[in-house]
């Protein structure tokens, strides 16, 4: 097969009040939308949302004057499904059954691997995701806790980490295979992995809130604090607890804040409360990235900072300072979501890469 074909490959990404699609011609961007969901849609139930948010992406293709036949692939971003490895994958209907039964958790990106696949199957096409955040490539020491029955998990900004990651790869002149790189994703929430020969070893698990906190998260709390807070009267519920300690804890609660955007704001105008509470936070992420050198025996080859908070100079130069002495620091601010389905997608379709079955191991 020639490296010079183009291949064209529609990308979805679904959000909790939008529908980010993109086309890639290779990886090389020749569309994007943001389709903003209407409050009819919006007020449906996350299943109910999959018709008319699957109408808007061909409608916007159509409305380009875009021939749908003319695509090769389409991506989804992948959802909580059951644990695998990292790598690209071909939606299959266990999949979907997964998806759909929420076997690991409802959540709106479970649509990214439906929509492509119903939208891909009417045009007789493959679909695929990338590393989703139920990527798991931990060892078991790394799982194990105090409490033998209690294991850790690995759910993590997969897909951005491996991408920046690979990105670091080729700029030092290596493979990701080659390389041992610790991510530190810095967004709603903050994960930072341990990235060692093509493999996540050990990683926090943002999405609970475990490690630093984050933009809206905790973070790790000490036990018997955290026990105090279950029986506080205004946590009369382990739902509102988790609202509070998963979206309404972090930089929102110490700077009663809405966007990240809103912490940038302040940090640009010197506000002290601000800058405290980003020194407590790069404090805590520079901490857990000395935990993951560990980790990799202090065989690092480059310390990645990435996500929407990786924009702020102050905080990255904050955690330069204190682990610049473990590795080189390079920052790839943002996240690369689209690009990145697109190229794990684009791999396959080069014979690169083999696409992964999903199954019941």
């Amino acid at each position: 097969m020639s490296n010079n074909q183009i291949f064209r490959i529609l990308v979805i990404n679904p959000l909790v009040h939008a529908t980010k699609i993109a086309i890639y011609e290779n990886d090389r961007n020749i569309f994007e939308q943001n389709i903003v969901l209407t409050d009819q849609v919006m007020n449906l139930d996350l299943y109910e949302q999959i018709e008319p948010r699957k109408q808007a992406i061909t409608n916007a293709i159509i409305n380009l004057g875009l021939n749908l036949s003319s695509l090769d692939a389409i991506c989804g971003r992948g959802g909580l499904l059951r644990p695998i490895s990292g790598g690209t994958y071909q939606i299959n209907q266990l999949m979907i059954q997964d998806l759909v039964s929420c076997v690991n958790g409802k959540h709106v990106s479970n649509l990214g691997a439906i929509l492509a696949y119903e939208i891909a199957n009417n045009l007789s096409l493959n679909s695929y995701i990338v590393d989703p955040v139920v990527v798991d490539e931990m060892s078991d020491v790394a799982k194990s806790t105090g409490v033998p029955h209690i294991k850790r998990k690995s759910i993590f900004h997969a897909l951005n980490q491996k991408f920046v990651a690979m990105e670091l790869a080729k700029r030092l002149g290596k493979n990701y295979e080659q390389t041992n790189v610790i991510v530190a994703h810095l967004d709603g929430g903050v994960t930072v992995g341990a990235h060692r020969k093509g493999k996540v070893i050990d990683v926090n698990n943002g999405f609970d809130g475990e490690g630093p906190f984050s933009f809206e998260r905790s973070g790790s709390l000490p036990n018997n604090e955290l026990i105090n807070l279950t029986n506080d009267s205004t946590n009369n519920s382990s739902q509102r607890l988790k609202q509070r300690l998963i979206h309404h804890s972090g930089l929102k609660a110490y700077l009663d804040v809405k966007q990240i955007k809103d912490v940038k704001l302040l940090i640009q105008k010197k506000d002290k409360q601000a800058i405290e509470a980003i020194d407590i936070m790069g404090y805590q992420i520079a901490k857990e990235i000395g935990k993951m050198a560990v980790v990799l025996d202090g065989h690092v080859d480059g310390i990645i900072l990435t996500g929407n908070l990786a924009d702020i100079n102050y905080l990255n130069e904050y955690i330069i300072k204190k682990v610049s002495w473990i590795a080189d620091v390079f920052t790839y601010p943002g996240e690369n979501a689209l690009l990145a389905l697109a190229r794990g997608t684009l791999r396959v379709l080069q014979g690169k890469e083999q696409a992964k079955l999903y199954e019941i191991v």
